[in-house]
């Protein structure tokens, strides 16, 4: 039985239905080339958006919250109408060189800690310690007066 269904198989007489063979869907290749140029498009809509917000208001998201909302969407869909995942490195990169173009200044300062002064530390010290006192104090002094009225 496997010999005939192999000989029907490889038989060059036998007419083989085509249209009932399952085709592998073809896959379709990102374009790089396009996909910068939607890059491209997408930052310069971002740029134009962006000369509108007072530079000193660049660090602040609230100023530009939907410009940048408008923009990474851009990307995102561009990058999917031409068949590119996203994101991507040549996505990545582009998005890096528009956050240093407009964010490179916006580190955060960092906070330098330092120690309280000494007697605000004394006080933190002392006074669970002194309320410990009180509470151990209350309790005997309690005890002691139980007994007397028991």
């Amino acid at each position: 039985m496997v010999n005939s269904w192999m000989t029907r198989g490889l038989s060059a007489t036998e007419n083989i239905n085509v249209e009932s063979v399952p085709r592998r869907p073809s896959v379709a290749l990102c374009n790089e080339t396009q996909l910068l140029w939607e890059m491209e498009v997408c930052g310069e809509g971002f740029k134009r958006e962006m000369a509108y917000v007072d530079p000193q208001n660049w660090c602040n998201l609230t100023h530009f919250i939907s410009e940048y909302h408008v923009f990474s969407l851009c990307t995102e869909t561009n990058a999917g109408r031409i068949n590119c995942y996203w994101p991507n490195p040549l996505v990545e990169s582009y998005i890096i060189r528009i956050h240093k173009h407009f964010f490179s200044n916006c580190t955060l300062e960092r906070v330098i800690l330092v120690d309280p002064p000494d007697d605000t530390v004394t006080i933190l010290i002392l006074i669970p310690v002194f309320l410990t006192l009180a509470m151990i104090a209350l309790v005997v002094w309690c005890s002691k007066r139980s007994d007397i009225l028991a």
